[in-house]
C-alpha cells in the first residue's frame, strides 16, 4: 500500500504530539480523576497462595469515619463465571494466589480507604500451594481448579498476533494445555549429526512494571441503566466488551473513556475495570481505583516462567539437521496462551529439516500471567538463539555467519498446527548490516565480550476505522480509535495523513475517540497499530483528497485530474497563480458555497497478512570474574521497520525495548517461595534498570518493505525486547566462557558457574 512511492513529510524526525503535556505535568491520567459523589476503593489481598476463606469480618471496618461500605463477593450484583483473570473479581470461598483480591473497601477519601481496609478482618485456613509446575504437571492431591479450569474465554487472545496453533485442551490436573507441531523425522535427523547438543533453559517470572498502575474510574449513568469507565487502557474496546458480557448490559450502553496510559507493555486490557464497575453498581456511585506498587506488583498478570529444553542436531559444515524441543510455561492460575507462539518462534527463525516441538501450559498457585511486550518471544528466543551460539562456537564457526547459512527466508515454513510459510522478512538483511558493522568486525580487539541474537515478531492484525475533516482554517481532524501508549503511533498517523494530503504534519490534529464516540480500532498491542489503522488513515485521506480536489475543481474551473494539491494549496498544473488555499476552501464549504458541503472522508482497513519483523541486536560486556558484576558498555539494535515512518519515535520504542531486556537479562525477577508469598513486592527488592546500567545505543534502521502496510511500514513495537536476553547470554559466554542457561545473570548466579 503506498509501497516505495517518493515521500515528503513520511521519514521526518517528528517530536511525539503529546510530548509537551506529559512532560510538563498538564497530562490527566486515571488517578487524576474526581467525579462528584466520588468513593475511592481499597482491595483487601489475600497473604496466602491458597487457602479456604472462613469468614470476612466487617463491622470494624465499617465503624471507621469516612468509610461507606465494604464490599465482599456475596455483595457485588455481578458475579461472573471466572473464566480469566479480569472476571475473578473477588474471592468467594477460597483463595488461589497471593495478592488476589478478597474484598473491598469504599470510602470518601483515600485515607479513610486505607484505615478502613486495615480494619477488615479475614479468617483463612492456610492450604497447601503448588508452586513447581514440574511437579504441579504430576500433582493429583493440591489442584489449582479442582473441578477443572473454568472455560476458556481470553478477552486478550487476538491482541497481538493471533491464534498461532490450536492447542489441544486439557480436562483435569494442573495442565491447562498442551500441544504438539513438527515436520520430518527428528530421530533420523539425529543420526545425521555430527555434533548434538543437549540444554535446559529457564526464564523468570517478569513484571511490566509501566509506571502508572492500574487505576479505573466507574460511574454508573444516573438517570438510565448504563455505566462510563474511565480508565488506563491499551484497548477500550476490549474493555467494553467485556463490561457488557458480565453486566448484562447492551454494548451501547457501555461507554469507555481512555485517558493517558502511563505504559502498559501488554498488561492493561480489563484487569481492573470489573472491579471498579461492579462496586459502582453496588453503591450507585462512582467508584475510583488506583493501585499502589504494591498491590500491582501482587494482583495483575505477570509475564509467565518457562523451562525449555532443546535437543539440536547439526553437521560439521554447520547445517542444521534436527530440532526436538520441550517447553514448560508456569501460566499461574490460568493458561497464558502463548504456547503457539513461542512454538513457531523457536523454530521458525531457522530451516530445520527435521522438527518437533512440545508445550505444555502448566497451573500454579501464582498470579495469573498475561502478556509483556511480544509475549512468549523473548523466553523462547533466549533459548534458540543461545543454543545457537554455542552450537557455533562447538563447530568453529562465526556465530553471525553460521544464522546466515541457516536463516529463514519467504517461502521457509513456520512450525504451527495448519501449514504456514514466512512471507517477506528481513531476517537476512539485519544480519548482513551487523556483518560489516565495528561492534562486530573489531570485537577481538577490546578484551570485552561480545555477543549478538536474531529476534523476530510476526505482527499483529484486525480491522480499523478513520475519519478525516477539514476544518475552516485549512487544518485537517484526523479521528482515530486506537491509543497512544507513548510509542509515537497518534504521530506516526499523523504523518501518514499530511503525506497522502500534501498537507504540513503541524497542519493535521489527531483525536482519538472514546467507545461511544471514535471510530473502531483493535487493542493497541501485537506491533499492529501503525500497520492496521495506518492503513484505514491512508484511504481515509485518500478519499478526503479527492473530495478536495472535486470541491476545488468547482472553483478553479478545471478537470480535478488537473490539479495538484501540496502544502495545503490546491493549484492547476502549468498555470502559476490560479489555486486556492485549503483555509478558504473549508471556509466555503461550512458557508455552504455553491450547494456544497463541508468535507469529511471515511476510510477502513482488515489486513488479512502480517508483516513480520525483524532485529538483530549487538550486545558488549565488560564482566568482573571476581564479583560477576557484567556491565553493558555498548549495544547495536539492526531492526527492519519496512519503512521508517518517523525514525525519532522508532528509535525510541527500540531504546526502551531493549532497555526491558537488559532488565529481564541481568536482574529482574518476581521470586516466589515454597509457599508462594512474593519475595520482590515492591521496588526495594525487584531490581530495575537504572540510567548508569544502560549503554549508549546504536540503532540502524532497515527498510524492506512489507506488501500491505502504509507506505510499506511494519510495526516495529514488539522486536526490539526480543533477542536482548540471548544477546546479552551470548555476550557472557564470550566473555566469561561460561554458558549461563536460567535467568537473571546475577552477579551470584555468574560467580558461581565460574567456580
Amino acid at each position: 500500500m503506498i509501497s516505495g512511492t517518493a515521500t515528503t513529510y513520511i521519514g521526518r524526525r517528528i517530536p511525539l504530539v503529546d510530548g509537551k503535556e506529559k512532560v510538563t505535568g498538564a497530562a490527566r491520567y486515571p488517578a487524576d480523576l474526581r467525579l462528584p459523589g466520588m468513593l475511592f476503593g481499597r482491595p483487601i489481598l489475600s497473604p496466602y497462595a491458597h487457602a479456604r476463606i472462613r469468614a470476612i469480618r466487617t463491622d470494624r471496618a465499617r465503624q471507621v469515619p469516612g468509610v461507606v461500605a465494604v464490599l465482599t463477593a456475596a455483595d457485588l450484583p455481578i458475579q461472573p463465571e471466572p473464566t480469566t483473570r479480569s472476571r475473578l473479581i473477588l474471592a468467594r470461598d477460597r483463595v488461589i494466589f497471593r495478592g488476589q483480591p478478597v474484598a473491598l473497601v469504599l470510602a470518601e477519601n483515600e485515607l479513610a480507604a486505607r484505615d478502613g481496609a486495615e480494619a477488615v478482618e479475614v479468617d483463612y485456613e492456610p492450604l497447601r500451594p503448588v508452586i513447581d509446575p514440574l511437579t504441579a504437571l504430576t500433582e493429583r492431591d493440591v489442584l489449582v481448579w479442582p473441578g477443572g479450569v473454568p472455560g476458556e474465554k481470553r478477552e486478550d487472545a487476538d491482541v497481538h498476533a493471533g491464534p498461532v496453533n490450536a492447542a489441544e485442551q486439557t480436562a483435569g490436573g494442573n495442565l491447562a494445555a498442551r500441544s504438539t507441531v513438527g515436520w520430518g523425522d527428528v530421530e533420523a535427523g539425529f543420526a545425521q549429526a555430527d555434533l548434538i547438543l543437549e540444554t535446559t533453559y529457564r526464564t523468570q517470572f517478569v513484571h511490566q512494571n509501566y509506571l502508572e498502575p492500574h487505576a479505573a474510574v466507574a460511574a454508573p449513568d444516573p438517570l438510565g441503566g448504563g455505566i462510563t469507565v474511565y480508565t488506563s487502557t491499551q484497548g477500550q474496546y476490549i474493555v467494553r466488551d467485556l463490561i457488557a458480557d458480565i453486566t448484562g448490559l447492551p454494548k451501547s450502553a457501555v461507554r469507555v473513556v481512555p485517558l493517558k496510559i502511563g505504559g502498559g507493555f501488554g498488561a492493561k486490557y480489563g484487569t481492573l475495570e470489573p472491579l471498579a464497575v461492579a462496586a459502582a453498581l453496588a453503591v450507585r456511585r462512582p467508584v475510583g481505583i488506583a493501585l499502589t506498587r504494591a498491590e500491582d506488583l501482587l494482583a495483575t498478570t505477570p509475564a509467565p516462567a518457562t523451562v525449555i529444553r532443546l535437543k539440536t542436531g547439526v553437521r560439521r559444515d554447520g547445517t542444521l539437521t534436527a530440532l526436538d524441543a520441550n517447553i514448560y510455561i508456569d501460566s499461574g492460575i490460568y493458561r497464558a496462551g502463548i504456547s503457539g507462539i513461542m512454538a513457531m518462534l523457536l523454530g521458525g527463525y531457522y530451516r530445520w529439516p527435521n522438527l518437533r516441538i512440545r508445550t505444555w501450559e502448566v497451573l500454579t498457585n501464582k498470579p495469573a500471567t498475561g502478556a509483556y511486550r511480544a509475549p512468549g518471544a523473548p523466553q523462547a528466543t533466549f533459548a534458540i538463539e543461545s543454543q545457537m551460539d554455542e552450537l557455533a562456537r562447538r563447530l568453529g564457526i562465526d556465530p553471525l555467519e553460521f544464522r546466515l547459512r541457516n536463516v529463514a527466508a519467504r517461502g521457509d515454513r513456520i512450525p504451527a498446527a495448519t501449514e504456514r510459510r514466512w512471507p517477506e522478512i528481513g531476517a537476512a538483511a539485519c544480519l548482513s548490516v551487523v556483518q560489516n558493522h565495528p561492534i562486530w568486525r573489531d570485537r577481538r580487539r577490546n578484551g570485552r565480550g561480545v555477543g549478538l541474537a536474531l529476534g523476530g515478531w510476526p505482527g499483529g492484525l484486525g480491522p480499523a476505522t478513520a475519519v478525516c475533516r477539514l476544518e475552516e482554517d485549512g487544518t485537517l481532524q484526523l479521528h482515530v480509535g486506537s491509543i497512544d501508549l507513548g510509542n509515537g503511533t497518534d504521530t506516526a498517523l499523523m504523518l501518514i495523513a499530511a503525506e497522502v494530503l500534501g498537507l504540513q504534519p503541524e497542519k493535521v490534529r489527531i483525536i482519538f475517540g472514546d467507545t461511544a464516540l471514535g471510530p473502531f480500532a483493535g487493542a493497541s498491542g501485537g506491533s499492529k497499530i501503525t500497520y492496521t489503522v495506518g492503513a484505514a488513515v491512508v484511504r481515509a485521506a485518500q478519499a478526503a483528497r479527492e473530495k478536495i480536489l472535486r470541491v476545488a475543481a468547482e472553483y478553479l474551473e478545471a478537470n480535478p485530474d488537473d490539479l495538484e494539491l501540496k502544502d495545503g494549496y490546491v493549484s492547476v498544473r502549468g498555470v502559476p497563480g490560479r489555486g486556492i488555499s485549503l483555509g478558504e476552501l473549508g471556509q466555503r464549504t461550512y458557508a455552504g458555497h455553491r450547494g456544497l458541503a463541508p468535507i469529511v472522508a471515511e476510510g477502513e482497513s482488515s489486513i488479512g497478512r502480517q508483516a513480520p519483523g525483524f532485529t538483530v541486536q549487538v550486545v558488549e560486556v565488560e564482566v568482573d570474574p571476581e564479583t560477576g558484576l557484567i556491565r553493558p558498555t555498548r549495544f547495536l539494535a539492526v531492526q527492519d521497520v519496512g519503512r521508517a515512518i518517523n525514525p525519532l519515535t522508532i528509535e525510541g520504542q527500540v531504546h526502551g525495548g531493549a532497555t526491558q531486556g537488559l532488565g529481564w537479562a541481568l536482574m529482574e525477577q518476581l521470586v516466589f517461595d515454597e509457599q508462594g508469598e512474593l519475595l520482590t513486592g515492591s521496588f526495594l527488592d525487584y531490581a530495575l534498570p537504572r540510567a548508569a546500567d544502560v549503554p549508549g545505543f546504536e540503532v540502524e534502521l532497515v527498510e524492506v518493505p512489507s506488501e500491505l502496510g502504509p507506505f510499506g511500514a511494519r510495526g516495529v513495537g514488539e522486536p526490539p525486547i526480543v533477542p536482548t536476553l540471548a544477546a546479552v547470554a551470548n555476550a557472557v559466554r564470550d566473555a566469561a566462557g561460561v554458558r549461563i542457561t536460567e535467568l537473571p545473570i546475577t552477579p551470584e548466579r555468574l560467580w558461581r558457574a565460574l567456580r
